[in-house]
């Protein structure tokens, strides 16, 4: 006697398909949590070249300054008068918060000495100026 079943034609033949879809949302959700997003000052700006520029800490302001001198925080613009007040709101949120200063290379350096002095004036402990790294793909020497 077989032991083997005979498979008849009008059988249906069924794909599990729960375990792929288990797979799938926990593949998602490891995305997800493990995706770091950059923060970026929501101005386009063409920022300098320097070969010692680091990488910025999450918890800083980004300000930004267009090449036509526009202001912005964190992607908003804002009046340069109106920058001291929103500064000294957030040194008093995070009394050891950063700034970062992103400005374009073409903009006007009076405008971005007002933000830094904006920046020491509400006491932000730490300002730095945002760079690119020089890349040695693209041969960048980083002079003007």
């Amino acid at each position: 006697m077989r032991s083997m079943r005979r498979i008849r034609q009008d059988d249906p033949i069924d794909i599990n398909l729960a375990p792929m879809v288990d797979m799938i949302f926990i593949l998602l959700i490891f995305f997800i949590v493990t995706a770091s997003f950059a923060k970026e000052s929501g101005v386009e700006v063409q920022r300098p070249v320097a070969r010692t520029a680091e990488q910025a800490e999450d918890s800083a302001m980004i300000i930004g300054v267009a090449a036509d001198g526009a202001v912005s925080i964190e992607g908003q613009r804002v009046d340069i008068r109106a920058l001291g007040p929103r500064l000294e709101r957030f040194v008093a949120g995070q009394p050891a918060g950063a700034a970062i200063v992103v400005a374009d290379r073409d903009c006007p350096t009076g405008i971005t000495v007002r933000v830094l002095d904006a920046c020491r004036l509400a006491g932000v402990r730490s300002v730095s100026v945002g760079a690119r790294t020089v890349d040695a793909a693209d041969g960048a020497t980083g002079g003007p």
